[in-house]
C-alpha cells in the first residue's frame, strides 16, 4: 500500500500495456478537432447551416424509428406517444434539412428562451441564498442580456450562434484530447478513471 499522495508504481505503466501505442491518434484527433473549431469560428455561418442539416438528419432518421416503434410495437402503451413524437420528430428534422435557415432561427431562439428562464431562475434563487447572493444575481443578470442580446441580433445570431457552439465545442474537445495524448505518450494510458 502506497502513501497517501503517492501514485502507485504501476499508474503510468500498466501491466501488459504497450506504453505510448497509439497516442499519434489522439493527437491527430485533438488537431483535426482545434482546426474544425477555429474553422467554426472563421465560418460561423457554415459551420451554423452544416449543423443545422446534421441535426435535422438525426432528427428525421430518429423520427422515422420512433413511428416504425409506435406502429409496429404491438403491446406497449407508449405506442400513440410513439407515433406522435416521430412525427413531431421528421417535421422538424425536413424543416431543418430542408430549411436550414429556418431551422437556425429556431435552435436560437430555443437557447433564447433557454437563457432567458435559467436567468430568471438565478435571479430568484440569488434573493433567497444566504451565501454568494450577489453572485447567483449577477449570473441570472448575465443570461438575461445575453438572451437580450441574442433577440437584438436576430437573424445575424441565428446563422452565427450555433456555429460558435460548435467552435468552442471542438476547441474544448481538440485541447482535452491533445493534453491526454501527451500524457498517453509519456505511458499514461488516456481518457483514464481514477481507480
Amino acid at each position: 500500500m502506497t502513501p497517501l499522495g503517492n501514485a502507485p508504481a504501476n499508474e503510468f505503466h500498466p501491466a501488459g500495456a504497450s506504453t505510448g501505442a497509439g497516442w499519434g491518434w489522439i493527437m491527430a484527433y485533438g488537431v483535426v478537432s482545434v482546426l474544425l473549431g477555429v474553422a467554426a469560428f472563421v465560418w460561423p455561418f457554415a459551420a451554423t447551416y452544416a449543423a443545422t442539416v446534421v441535426i435535422g438528419a438525426l432528427l428525421f432518421v430518429s423520427g422515422v424509428f420512433s413511428i416504425a416503434a409506435g406502429l409496429f410495437g404491438q403491446g406497449h402503451e407508449g405506442r400513440v406517444y410513439a407515433v406522435l413524437f416521430g412525427v413531431l420528430s421528421v417535421i422538424v428534422g425536413a424543416v431543418m434539412v430542408f430549411e436550414p435557415v429556418t431551422g437556425a432561427l429556431s435552435l436560437t431562439l430555443m437557447v433564447t428562451v433557454w437563457l432567458t428562464v435559467r436567468g430568471v431562475l438565478e435571479i430568484v434563487l440569488g434573493f433567497r441564498m444566504r451565501r454568494r447572493r450577489g453572485l447567483m444575481i449577477a449570473l441570472g443578470v448575465v443570461n438575461l442580456l445575453l438572451a437580450a442580446f441574442i433577440l437584438m441580433t436576430v437573424p445575424w445570431s441565428a446563422l452565427t450562434l450555433p456555429g460558435f457552439i460548435l467552435g468552442v465545442s471542438f476547441l474544448i474537445g481538440g485541447i482535452t484530447a491533445i493534453t491526454a495524448a501527451g500524457d498517453h505518450r509519456k505511458g499514461a494510458q488516456p481518457f483514464a478513471m481514477p481507480a
